[in-house]
């Protein structure tokens, strides 16, 4: 059902937007959803109207896909994503992801808000997700596997490639945007991590705290397509920030941060495309 249901979807946005094939997608994370109205030309296909997308009911996302040229090259932009704590099945948490590959994007930059863990980071920052823990012990890779869509055992030693992180940062430089790196560990939520899982996740080796991403980057590569993750840091991690933690603070830090985030975008979307 999932390989039909993907096709379809992929039918229907090459008709709401005229475009049979899009070379890069970028999935937005919180309170990240009003980058593509300042794209050139966009076409707003809303999930609702794309069969089989699940859509999105949390604040600060939007739940649309965005069709638009950028150096006469198709881009699709997905505002708004789903997460598995809402209690969507994994399989339609990955739905727009696997589209979006199937629709001919051979590179997918996922952005999220995370929780900062590293001394050195603060709220606002942009950090390169260099590899991730799957601390919710969940893969969309459960039950049978389809062969038309990628191999039963993918590799994930290389799951957010390294030449992608190359092009983020220089395109950080050329906008005064200083990019680190890090290590993003899937929490399921929607309770937001303890402190005691805060330093167990630090022990493990992690940077970064969140509830998404890691099942889009596990079906993407699973599909062939690279991958570059990119965390908004719009909070300090349980136990680390003084304060209780809110999805409020959340937002309000992605907005704070959207111009920087939407600068570097700018930036890296050529890049990505003359590859």
């Amino acid at each position: 059902m999932t390989y039909q249901a993907i096709h379809q979807a992929k039918a229907a946005i090459a008709g709401a937007t005229g475009r049979d094939e899009h070379r890069v997608a970028i999935v937005l994370g919180s309170g990240l959803s009003s980058y593509p109205g300042g794209l050139s030309g966009a076409v707003e296909v809303p999930y609702s109207e794309i069969p089989g997308f699940p859509v999105p009911k949390v604040e600060g996302h939007s739940g649309s896909l965005f069709s638009a040229e950028v150096d006469g090259v198709a881009v699709m932009v997905l505002a708004g994503r789903v997460h598995a704590y809402e209690g969507w099945d994994l399989t339609d948490v990955v739905l727009t992801v696997r589209t979006a590959v199937a629709s001919g994007c051979s590179t997918i930059a996922l952005t999220n808000a995370a929780g900062g863990l590293g001394a050195d980071m603060a709220p606002g920052d942009l950090v390169l997700i260099s590899d991730h823990l799957n601390l919710a012990a969940r893969t969309p890779l459960m039950g049978p596997n389809d062969d038309r869509l990628g191999p039963r055992f993918p590799d994930m030693s290389d799951v957010y490639s390294k030449t992608l992180r190359d092009l983020a940062r220089q395109a950080g430089e050329e906008v005064g945007i200083a990019l680190t790196e890090g290590v993003y560990a899937w929490f399921l939520g929607p309770s937001y991590e303890s402190p005691a899982e805060v330093r167990m996740a630090k022990v493990m080796g992690a940077d970064l705290v969140g509830m998404s991403t890691v099942p889009e980057a596990i079906a993407a590569r699973h599909m062939g397509a690279e991958v570059l993750g990119i965390s908004l840091v719009t909070n300090m991690a349980a136990g680390i920030s003084p304060t209780p933690l809110s999805h409020e603070e959340v937002t309000t830090s992605a907005d704070e941060a959207r111009d920087r985030f939407t600068s570097l975008i700018d930036a890296l979307l050529p890049r990505l495309l003359a590859r």
